[in-house]
């Protein structure tokens, strides 16, 4: 008999164990278990892969498996409908004569054994700096009507060199009648591992990301074009990676990380269990802080309450400014994270009144 996980964060990890697979080891939780697990699988968008887990399992037939179920349907026709709105996009770039790319979203999900297993909402598009007004106004038009688009000058925080670069090596894949650009396999899983780290780890469906990518590139993978030349980088996808292999279970036998992967920082693993103790609405990331800051100006009550709450977590606080994962307390780097905030809110409130431009 299983022995009971009780971390949520611990449920949750099991649930989703390889479930990007074909064939994903079977789920090891007991009906009191999953149960447990099933609202925060619906409440980070990771329900049909929650579904894919179990669905040949005794597990299958519980009344649990239905929700799961029913979302991964409705899922299974929002991502046809979602490619509907990639080829009309890419067509109307194209049209104007703007070089794209799909960063995230479909980029991921065509990793997974069937597509509408990893959900998504905006389409992100990355275009040349110089393109981004011809860009934005290809898509003001009423074709674009329904297509929520998040357009991007340049790579943005992607880490992995500049857009002319990227978008030479760039893999093209047929959507519909639309050609469409995604990064290559090796700025995919750097572009998805730095993500996942920039933004705390709060969602598990970008650790799986991590795992699908890792696991289905091919034989010529560039691990060295991977990396890069920034070591500190480097070590931060070494511990995306090790994450998806401690927590859920990604291959990395054949890989360079197959050490680095067990030596992650001891504050790491911590702190993403417990970004994943508590369900939070899909596509959103978790808000508790009760007002913004900039309220709190001129009504100071209840503001060192809330700054509480507005407290970083440790990974999100030390990819912010560039910190090292190592061994070292995460404290300095919340502070100083603190402080960047601070200082911007203060600017952004203090430039109205310097001039009045």
């Amino acid at each position: 008999m299983n022995s009971p996980l009780k971390s949520p964060g611990q449920l949750l990890a099991a649930a989703l164990a390889g479930a990007w697979r074909a064939a994903p080891a079977p789920c090891e939780l007991t009906e009191a278990e999953l149960g447990a697990a099933v609202p925060l699988m619906v409440g980070s968008g990771a329900a049909s892969l929650g579904w894919w887990k179990i669905r040949h399992t005794a597990h299958a037939d519980s009344a649990h498996a239905q929700t799961l179920r029913e979302v991964y349907r409705f899922q299974t026709l929002q991502s046809a409908l979602h490619e509907r709105h990639i080829e009309r996009v890419f067509t109307l770039l194209d049209a104007a004569g703007v070089e794209a790319i799909l960063i995230k979203g479909l980029a991921s999900a065509r990793l997974y054994t069937e597509r509408g297993l990893r959900p998504y909402g905006d389409i992100d598009v990355c275009v040349p700096e110089a393109q981004f007004a011809l860009a934005s106004h290809a898509l003001e038009g009423p074709e674009a009507r329904g297509c929520w688009v998040d357009l991007h000058a340049g790579m943005g925080k992607s880490d992995g060199g500049s857009f002319e670069e990227l978008a030479g090596r760039a893999v093209v894949l047929k959507v519909g009648g639309a050609r469409v650009r995604v990064l290559a396999p090796e700025d995919h899983l750097r572009l998805v591992c730095v993500h996942l780290l920039r933004h705390g780890a709060w969602r598990p469906l970008w650790l799986c990301d991590a795992g699908a990518a890792l696991e289905g590139r091919d034989a010529g993978f560039d691990w060295a074009r991977l990396l890069g030349a920034d070591k500190r980088r480097a070590r931060w996808v070494e511990c995306a990676v090790g994450l998806a292999h401690k927590l859920l279970d990604a291959r990395v036998d054949d890989t360079p990380f197959a050490s680095a992967a067990e030596r992650l920082p001891r504050w790491l693993l911590p702190g993403v269990l417990k970004q994943w103790e508590t369900p939070y609405p899909a596509m959103q990331a978790p808000m508790r802080h009760a007002a913004p800051m900039r309220a709190y100006l001129r009504r100071p009550s209840g503001v060192f309450g809330d700054l509480l709450n507005r407290w970083p977590n440790p990974i999100e606080a030390t990819v912010s400014v560039s910190g090292p994962f190592n061994e070292l307390p995460r404290w300095p780097f919340q502070v100083a994270n603190c402080v960047t905030r601070a200082s911007r809110l203060f600017r952004q409130n203090r430039l109205p009144q310097a001039g009045g431009y």
